[in-house]
């Protein structure tokens, strides 16, 4: 009578184990990035729908900026890495920024990130 085996050997389980943890890493590391990449997006949208905010000096803006991002943790992005321009004659403010975030070793994951506050004003906020 011959046994055949069934189920996965113990490398196929250490490769899955290890996968998983790859998985489970990249999730955990790269979570905070992308919070505060969305906390950005949620200023500038609130920015854009202040009824001062077209009339607002560059000083004005930045600081508004600022204060916002205190009340949303917001520590990468300040209000001096603002691009402010006018469009049609109201205020623009852009951001560009890149996160790099060390994962394991000598290898790091480069995340680019843009918000701004054009084409916001007649879009609803959204819990994000």
């Amino acid at each position: 009578m011959k046994h055949h085996q069934r189920g996965m050997s113990i490398i196929s389980i250490l490769i899955l184990v290890v996968l998983g943890v790859s998985i489970v890493l990249l999730v955990v590391k790269l979570t905070p990035a992308y919070l505060e990449f969305f906390s950005v997006k949620k200023i500038m949208a609130t920015m854009a729908k202040d009824p001062a905010f077209p009339g607002m000096s560059p000083k004005e803006i930045r600081d508004s900026f600022d204060r916002r991002a205190t009340i949303d943790y917001v520590t990468t992005v300040t209000g001096q890495d603002l691009d402010l321009s006018k469009d049609n004659g109201e205020n623009v403010a852009s951001v560009e920024y890149a996160q790099k975030i060390p994962l394991v070793l000598n290898i790091s994951a480069c995340l680019d990130f843009e918000a701004s506050t054009a084409g916001t004003k007649g879009a609803p906020l959204r819990n994000e």
